[in-house]
């Protein structure tokens, strides 16, 4: 398609076109009413005119007769600004004037003739004719030149403002359009680029805060959301051909070995048992997966039920203590702020538990761990901290992802996909989370926006939770 059958194409053009259109319409309509009004109050002033000067030479006639009003007449005819005047008897002969014909009586027009103060000039003259008492015909007329002159001046600037207007408005049309067709192709380019795998492309924003450039934002941010997903996509291809490979060798190392050592139905047993075991372990590792990808798709419809944060801390709490203490660590929550927030119980219940869980795995006897909750300005922060050995500021951006775990934890029972179900439980909520440092220790925290007018009022009771390792 050539360049110029797309710009009479694109939207731009066609919508400058089009207004152009319309107000070189209107501009044509607002001058055929200029048109006729001026050309009606001229001819209404060209009337009285010419009835003004009929007053007057009828005056003449009666105060003098036909001789002095011929002669007023014969003064006057030539004068610059005068009127045409003439005098003919009752036979229609001419006495006096500078008229070569004898209009009827009346208003009338003689048709443009020579005039014999000017014989290279046709002229129009509108006449009033009327028969005096003595049958004496006086007709007084004006120049229909000066009227014609106005209308053809009026014409004339209108027809040259229709056309600058169309013109002006094709042009600016070639010029939006040009410019639309060059943001078009940049988007077009960047769209290209993307399929033929260049992710990082991106539609360039030229900061103006026009349509075109919001709708680039929306587009690139889009882009960046759709690279995101393929990262991540690759990043668990990866994972799971790398974190599954070693429960899997595992499990057939076993298998072959008792298949070539056991000597009883015990041995078989134990065996199946172990092979359960792990089996197991991978079921709950697919459905973690399954999980954060059924959150992080959408595929469950949101919930944005009003829930009580401060009664899913305190029923957390309270279930894990037990555990914490077997294990001699301290689990406390300080006096919480009362937060409602609009969400999924069910979901909230559980990042709450893989957060106390990962601390009570992944930190030494003695640990101290405490989860908070306070309110202020309109933000509900769920702290979850430990003073235990902490991780390394480099790590802190990692621990989300999907099957990442610190060398010290490989040998700790999990699969490293608790937390990476803390981050699309905490997004599924737009919840803000941060990883910090305690001090020593650790601190993750999670801020949420609270419900617009939102009080602590009962919502329900928490659901029941249980302190099997969820990972």
């Amino acid at each position: 398609m050539t360049a110029l059958p797309r710009l009479f194409r694109t939207a731009s053009f066609r919508l400058a076109a089009a207004f152009a259109l319309i107000f070189a319409v209107s501009a044509l309509i607002l001058g055929g009413v200029v048109y006729w009004t001026t050309h009606a109050a001229l001819e209404q002033q060209m009337n009285s005119r010419i009835m003004a000067d009929l007053d007057r030479l009828r005056g003449e006639f009666q105060a003098g007769g036909r001789a002095q009003l011929a002669a007023e007449v014969r003064r006057t005819a030539g004068r610059p600004g005068a009127l045409h005047e003439l005098v003919a008897d009752a036979g229609g002969a001419i006495l006096a004037g500078d008229m070569t014909t004898v209009p009827q009586p009346g208003w009338s027009t003689i048709e443009p003739h020579r005039m014999p103060s000017d014989e290279s000039e046709l002229v129009g003259i509108r006449t009033l004719t009327v028969r005096l008492p003595d049958g004496t015909l006086l007709a007084v007329g004006d120049d229909l030149e000066w009227i014609e002159d106005a209308d053809e001046a009026i014409f004339h600037a209108f027809s040259v403002a229709v056309l600058v207007t169309l013109g002006l408005g094709i042009a600016g049309g070639a010029l939006l359009s040009v410019a639309f067709l060059q943001r078009v192709d940049a988007i077009s380019r960047t769209a290209e680029a993307i399929i033929a795998g260049d992710l990082a492309s991106r539609i360039p924003v030229r900061g103006t805060g026009d349509d075109l450039d919001r709708l680039s934002d929306t587009l690139n941010r889009m882009l960046g959301r759709i690279a995101d997903l393929m990262e991540g996509l690759r990043q668990v291809s990866n994972d799971i051909a790398h974190d599954l490979r070693t429960p899997l060798a595992r499990l057939r190392q076993r298998l072959e070995r008792v298949r070539t050592t056991a000597a009883s139905t015990d041995d078989y047993a134990v065996a199946v048992d172990a092979a359960l075991a792990e089996t197991d372990t991978l079921l709950e590792t697919f459905a973690a997966l399954l999980r954060i990808a059924q959150i992080e798709g959408g595929a469950r419809p949101p919930v944005r039920d009003p829930v009580e944060l401060h009664a899913i801390v305190e029923t957390v709490v309270e279930a894990f203590t037990p555990s914490a203490e077997e294990e001699g660590k301290i689990l406390v929550s300080p006096p919480l702020d009362p937060a409602v927030v609009a969400g999924d119980r069910e979901l909230l219940t559980q990042m709450l538990v893989n957060l106390v869980e990962n601390a009570i795995r992944h930190t030494p006897a003695g640990t101290r761990i405490e989860v908070a909750l306070t309110v202020g300005s309109g933000v509900a922060r769920l702290t979850i901290a430990d003073d235990g050995p902490g991780v390394p500021a480099e790590e802190r951006g990692r621990i989300f992802r999907r099957f990442y775990r610190l060398e010290r934890s490989r040998t700790t029972d999990g699969s490293g996909l608790g937390l990476s179900l803390v981050k699309a439980i905490a997004d599924r909520h737009e919840a803000t989370v941060s990883v910090t440092d305690n001090g020593p220790g650790l601190r993750v925290s999670l801020d949420f926006n609270l419900r617009d007018g939102a009080s602590a009022r009962p919502a329900g009771e928490c659901p029941p939770v249980t302190t099997q390792h969820s990972r």
